[in-house]
């Protein structure tokens, strides 16, 4: 197991089994050099010696190269290698999932929790999977139930039917799912399904304080910890693991006396009865007692009276490709099985990813083109041509939510995964693309308006590299770069 070292105080920062960190937050923590901000024009022509002059260099021998690059209305290709080929596309994945998303469900869908009074003294609240809910949607529940003069519950029922099978993908790796990049996506998702703790240096030779921002968790765990602090000349690198059992956490490491407090960040083992337990904090500061809870799946619902709803698809969708969300991902692939689902021996990933599919030999993807296993792409199972990104961006672009698609978007240099990139070269402002990142794994696929020729989409994928994600995004990046330099000769 390979600890983190540090260089810096650690903030908001959680180490798991660093020998494979999820893509997401690879993304938003590594940045690479900014390519050449050279503005020399290149003739169509000339671009694939350009190109190969980048990616054939020898650092790169041992990689995988895939690439596909053509005017997003018409016109012959303007660069391919391996395009028809299949890679693992990391967090590229969520263009798949979100198109479909927004051309099954919407761009106003919301995901509603709601509410049933289901006879005296008993309610029933229905979960649907909605990844946004927190801990303020659970107040507004409470209060509407005060609202309606209730001030006792004898029993409440958590109906977690409406989303079907494994709460964790089992394509997952266990590194994935001990952090907050693979947490468990069900019915009832509440704080993205993350709870938290912060660990405190002390004096030299002690071990780290743990400090629970929610002490109802604090009691469903046993900790062993073997932190330490240590002086300030010294590294500090944090380890928190969750042993097979699920109930116990080994903290390891150490942090300098001058460190700042750290968030670690966990995924809850059981969403189900998270949830109740936040819910009972939430209806006793409304002065509601309540008494027994109960998990169940399926039932009657009876009279709604009381509900929250999600903000709309559209900012569902932004959330996901913006910051590479893999449980809103993962959240919204399950919302598409909702009309499809029949028979409780299907799962609602598997019938998702039958809409996702349907719904993408719509736009016109071949579906020879692609193998998914799940909706974030963090499983390493999946398996995308470059060609099947650049004929669902092409796709979209013809759809009457179009602009919504896009916007979802990381803006080069200016928003999401992409903003500590192409800062300060041609492409800034002009590329609007997915990142994706897993260990030897880095993608990028969207649009660009190039300055000087026609609007173009893309799709780069790295496989079986050797080398750094951030010396791969420094290469693709320059290639992006070379594209802003089109022009017609």
């Amino acid at each position: 197991m390979r600890l983190k070292t540090l260089n810096q105080p650690l903030g908001v920062l959680l180490i798991f089994l660093t020998s494979q960190i999820g893509f997401s937050s690879i993304a938003k923590a590594q940045t690479p050099v900014a390519p050449t901000t050279s503005t020399k024009s290149i003739c169509s022509s000339q671009l694939g010696t350009a190109i190969d002059a980048v990616i054939n260099r020898p650092l790169f021998s041992r990689g995988r190269w895939g690439i596909l690059i053509q005017p997003l209305s018409a016109g012959p290709t303007l660069y391919s290698r391996d395009a028809q080929k299949y890679f693992t596309p990391a967090s590229n994945l969520k263009l798949l999932t979100t198109a479909a998303a927004l051309q099954e469900l919407g761009a106003n869908f919301r995901i509603r929790t709601s509410i049933y009074q289901n006879g005296n003294g008993i309610l029933r609240v229905v979960g649907r999977g909605d990844p946004s809910l927190s801990d303020t949607e659970l107040q507004k529940l409470a209060q509407q139930l005060k609202q309606k003069g209730i001030t006792q519950i004898q029993q409440l029922i958590a109906d977690d039917s409406y989303i079907q099978g494994d709460i964790v993908n089992p394509t997952w790796q266990w590194e994935d799912v001990q952090s907050s990049d693979g947490v468990p996506v069900s019915s009832f998702i509440l704080n993205k399904n993350i709870f938290s703790f912060k660990l405190v240096p002390q004096a030299v030779g002690k071990s780290l304080q743990v400090l629970w921002l929610d002490p109802g968790e604090a009691k469903q765990w046993r900790i062993i910890n073997q932190s330490i602090t240590v002086p300030q000349n010294q590294p500090s690198y944090v380890n928190v693991t969750r042993e097979l059992s699920g109930t116990v956490l080994r903290i390891q490491g150490q942090l300098t006396t001058n460190s700042e407090e750290s968030l670690i960040d966990l995924p809850v083992v059981d969403p189900n009865y998270y949830f109740l337990r936040r819910f009972r904090t939430a209806l006793a500061t409304k002065k509601i007692t309540l008494g027994q809870t109960l998990v169940v799946s399926g039932g009657v619902n009876q009279q709604e009276i009381a509900f929250v709803e999600s903000p709309p698809l559209a900012e569902l969708l932004a959330e996901t490709n913006l910051n590479s969300n893999n449980l809103y991902a993962e959240a919204l692939l399950r919302a598409l099985a909702v009309k499809k689902l029949r028979v409780k021996t299907q799962t609602s990933a598997d019938v998702g990813l039958e809409v996702v599919k349907a719904s993408l030999t719509k736009l016109g993807v071949d579906p020879a083109n692609y193998i998914l296993v799940d909706g974030s792409g963090l499983s390493r199972r999946d398996l995308v041509t470059p060609e099947a990104f650049v004929q669902t961006l092409r796709g979209m672009a013809k759809t009457p939510t179009a602009y919504i698609y896009r916007a979802s978007l990381p803006m080069a240099g200016k928003s999401g995964t992409l903003k500590g990139r192409f800062q300060g070269t041609p492409a800034e402002g002009i590329v609007q693309a997915k990142t994706g990142t897993l260990t030897g794994v880095v993608s990028l696929s969207g649009y660009m308006n190039a300055p000087k020729y026609e609007p173009l989409v893309f799709s780069i994928i790295v496989n079986q590299s050797n080398q750094s994600a951030t010396v791969i995004r420094q290469a693709i990046d320059e290639v992006v770069v070379l594209l802003t330099q089109l022009q017609h000769c």
